[in-house]
């Protein structure tokens, strides 16, 4: 009986792109098993292209919209016959929607109240255990149903038209100079910069002729605007064309967010504001699969200036986590 096993990431950017290395290694496990994914609309194009993937599904409901839609979905996932379902991300809507779809076989993290009313089998794993990446807990659900892997490098493949694209606006924003990105935005999911502080970092490296600054935010904050020689490309695009613009930098420069495991996952450099703390450390949600290189605060910051919520650290006072010095790193 062939597997159709489907893999359930609802959430964020960076989550949805640490999940990209579960159909590679489903697929060489069982070459001729039918592999989908279920994700938010806005994630969708991070699989598009993806060999490995068979089918891409994806459930935008809103708070206003969870009733309505829940039938339909179910209705949609019976039409596939999934024999699996993998949910990455415990969520009792998820759980129920596959159970009701009749998916035999159903792998969830931890021991949960709708987990138990279902059946559905309990991976235990000691999330958040010192030195282990967040890639793995994901990859630990399809290694409950027989895949045998230690590879959780993430992927995204482009086209032949996108590569190409991305190497003719690496030669014409570079002109012979390395294109550096700037990635100024995080949503609050990490420890990050004021705009102002990105801002002063990029009028130093400007100062550099080795270098072309490119800002890779959608959505461009004030202080950022209308910089000198700054090049402003994803502003308005969609992803794909965010993903193309990506592959063309030479290093991206951001907080610990989406576009940091985006450039990962297409093998361009990146350099990382963190914070050590263990739900937030570089061992755990660190880029997988490129060149990485991480900044973090002294520990003396961490000990008498944390603000002690992650989300609102602006990492202010730190001399390691600097702009001049993290200018020095990024032109040395």
């Amino acid at each position: 009986m062939q597997k159709r096993i489907l893999i359930i990431r609802q959430d964020r950017i960076g989550d949805a792109v640490l999940a990209t290395a579960i159909p590679r290694e489903i697929k060489k496990c069982w070459p001729n098993s039918h592999v989908g994914v279920l994700v938010r609309g806005y994630t969708k194009p991070l699989f598009a292209h993806n060999p490995h993937v068979d089918t891409i599904l994806s459930d935008d409901h809103t708070p206003d919209t969870r009733k309505q839609t829940f039938w339909p979905m179910v209705r949609e996932l019976r039409r596939h016959r999934f024999t699996h379902a993998l949910m990455l991300l415990p969520e009792a809507r998820i759980n129920y929607m596959m159970f009701c779809a009749g998916i035999p076989f159903r792998v969830g993290h931890g021991i949960i109240l709708f987990h138990a009313l279902t059946f559905t089998a309990p991976v235990m794993t000691r999330k958040f255990r010192k030195g282990r990446h967040e890639g793995e807990y994901s990859m630990d659900l399809a290694r409950s149903i027989g895949v045998k892997t230690e590879d959780v490098s993430p992927e995204i493949h482009l086209t032949d038209e996108e590569n190409n694209r991305a190497k003719t606006k690496a030669a014409q924003w570079g002109n012979n100079k390395k294109v550096i990105g700037l990635h100024t935005t995080s949503g609050q999911s990490a420890p990050n910069w004021y705009p102002a502080v990105w801002a002063e970092l990029a009028r130093l490296l400007h100062q550099d002729d080795s270098v072309q600054v490119v800002v890779t935010d959608n959505e461009i904050p004030e202080e950022l605007k209308n910089l000198p020689g700054v090049i402003y490309p994803n502003e308005g695009v969609d992803l794909r064309e965010a993903l193309v613009n990506i592959r063309a930098l030479d290093l991206l420069v951001s907080a610990s967010t989406g576009p940091m495991h985006m450039a990962a996952a297409l093998k361009v450099p990146t350099l990382s504001l963190f914070c050590p703390l263990p739900a937030c450390e570089p061992a755990l949600w660190g880029p997988l699969g490129n060149e990485a290189q991480f900044v973090l605060p002294e520990e003396e910051y961490c000990r008498d200036q944390c603000p002690g919520d992650p989300h609102v650290c602006h990492l202010v006072g730190s001399k390691l986590v600097d702009p001049t010095e993290v200018a020095r790193q990024i032109l040395s």
